[in-house]
């Protein structure tokens, strides 16, 4: 029987950094980066304000600095390997994200089946506005999942989540299955299983063991 695998991306895929985080560095933005996630924070920002924040302040972005700050970011060990050996299981990686879709696009050519992420313009945006009805919330992850498993005639019982915040939480909260790759506390206490480290295949190990009990 086949099997869904659903990945988180910052913090998860991407050990302690983000997608918004790389792209600033490579924009030269990171002050005022880290100025609109102190607001989220403290939750001065909700999920789509923060969205339009960062929608202003990458107005120039081009789609070169994209490819650079994605080739930038540092991410686990053997991503490449997880993915090729879940595709020749013939089962399905999903990636879902909060991060906007232009960054995680990237992922396809690294063999993940599908990515789901936050809707923005296409680079360079040229004055195009954000429609905040694209941005993701963690409250989607589920939906999404759901919405998956039942494309591809799959009980929750075959699908492992990996993740990493509180961003993820929902998610576990809805699988039996679920690895929390390098996570804070909060998460750790809804999570089947745990992994520490800078590989991913280990923790895909678990997830595989997971779906065997």
């Amino acid at each position: 029987m086949g099997a869904l695998h659903v990945f988180d991306l910052d913090g998860t895929l991407l050990p302690a950094t983000t997608a918004s985080l790389e792209l600033a560095k490579v924009t030269g933005h990171l002050d005022a980066l880290h100025a609109l996630e102190s607001r989220f924070g403290a939750g001065e920002l909700d999920t789509k304000g923060f969205a339009l924040a960062v929608h202003e302040l990458w107005s120039d972005l081009t789609a070169a600095q994209v490819s650079e700050a994605f080739a930038a970011a540092r991410r686990l060990g053997r991503v490449t390997d997880v993915l090729a050996d879940i595709r020749d299981r013939t089962e399905r990686s999903l990636v879902i994200t909060m991060s906007p879709d232009f960054f995680v696009d990237e992922l396809l050519a690294l063999g993940t089946d599908e990515v789901i992420a936050s809707r923005f313009p296409r680079v360079p945006f040229a004055g195009a506005p954000l429609d905040p009805a694209g941005i993701l919330t963690p409250d989607d992850k589920p939906r999404l999942v759901r919405e998956r498993l039942t494309e591809l005639d799959l009980p929750t019982q075959r699908c492992v989540a990996y993740g990493d915040s509180m961003s993820d939480a929902p998610l576990f909260r809805m699988l039996r299955h679920t690895v929390a790759v390098n996570a804070d506390d909060h998460l750790l206490e809804l999570a089947a299983a745990r992994y520490d480290g800078d590989d991913l295949w280990p923790a895909y190990e678990l997830g595989r063991s997971l779906l065997d009990l």
